[in-house]
């Protein structure tokens, strides 16, 4: 029997042109689009399509933009190739920002108020640290607690450095005060490890840098009453799908500051026997990693009309 799950990704994996050949194709991508826009008085879907690539990779378009595109996907699977999620997936799961999304399409928040949630946190994330002093890399070929020790070690009284995403396939994401993050480039050297990489981002994300965007978002998700779930989403700061949509709230301000668990949410779904993963929205960033942790198992990406034709016609003969 096929299990499937569905991916939402993060930050990083947009592109410009992103969502113009799905809105050319299909009218309900076009909606979604359209209703971005106007939610943000902003022309989002031309910045996705078009650029610039400065206003695409702001933080507070970022988010509401890949969130906006998963959920097209998403729609288009619906509506024009009729697929039922509430029966195909057996639950789902999305990196930092994509856990929005995630929750959007298990239909715990409605678009237009995840668009609203997700403006609020890109903006309170960016304005939490100023430029220049805080951000992030990525550690290779470490275990997470060889990536701890080396962060323990470059924390100081007023500079701090901690693991921010366990990303599996041995992939570590390191986030925190810029000198720290230097200091860990160097031990790691010291001790062997070959590539430390600082990321093209403009703060420090799910560290304790993040304390006043945590605080933001708690205002912001005050008086949103979460739906219930229509498929089961595994939150990032557990590594396990949430109880009941009680606890989404509380969970979305720790993730602000809290540590994406994600390889501990692949093992968690590869202990379910689940042997279908489909990546929904842009580029291939966790289909691509999923394939590393574990080869044997059957992982698509759905961003275009063509992926779209491919996956459809998979679910098609289930």
């Amino acid at each position: 029997m096929m299990k499937c799950v569905f991916l939402f990704p993060g930050q990083g994996s947009q592109y410009i042109g992103m969502g113009k050949a799905l809105a050319e194709s299909f009218p309900v991508a076009r909606e979604v689009y359209e209703t971005l826009d106007e939610t943000l008085k902003q022309s989002l879907s031309k910045v996705m399509m078009e650029g610039p690539i400065e206003e695409l990779t702001l933080t507070q378009n970022t988010q509401p933009i890949l969130m906006a595109h998963s959920i097209a996907v998403f729609r288009v699977l619906e509506k024009d190739f009729n697929i039922k999620p509430s029966y195909l997936v057996s639950m789902a799961a999305g990196h930092s920002l994509g856990e929005y999304s995630a929750l959007c399409a298990s239909g715990v928040f409605d678009f237009v108020t995840t668009i609203k949630l997700l403006r609020i946190r890109g903006e309170a994330m960016q304005n939490a640290v100023p430029i220049g002093q805080g951000g992030m890399a990525a550690i290779l070929n470490v275990t997470v607690e060889q990536a701890q020790n080396l962060c323990k070690q470059a924390t100081q009284d007023h500079s701090i450095v901690s693991v921010a995403n366990d990303n599996g396939a041995s992939q570590v994401v390191i986030s925190g005060h810029m000198d720290a993050i230097d200091r860990v480039m160097a031990l790691a050297k010291e001790t062997g490890v070959r590539r430390v990489i600082k990321l093209p981002v403009s703060a420090p994300f799910h560290s304790l840098l993040m304390k006043p965007a945590a605080q933001k978002m708690q205002e912001a998700l005050e008086h949103v009453v979460p739906k219930q779930f229509t498929f089961p989403v595994i939150a990032n700061i557990t590594a396990r799908p949430y109880d009941s949509s009680l606890s989404v709230k509380d969970s979305l301000v720790k993730q602000v500051t809290g540590s994406v668990r994600w390889a501990e949410t692949m093992d968690y779904l590869l202990d379910q026997k689940v042997n279908c993963f489909v990546e929904v929205g842009a580029g291939k960033v966790l289909s691509k990693m999923m394939q590393r942790i574990a080869p044997d198992r059957k992982v698509y990406s759905v961003d275009t009309p063509i992926e779209l034709e491919e996956v459809a016609k998979i679910f098609s003969d289930f």
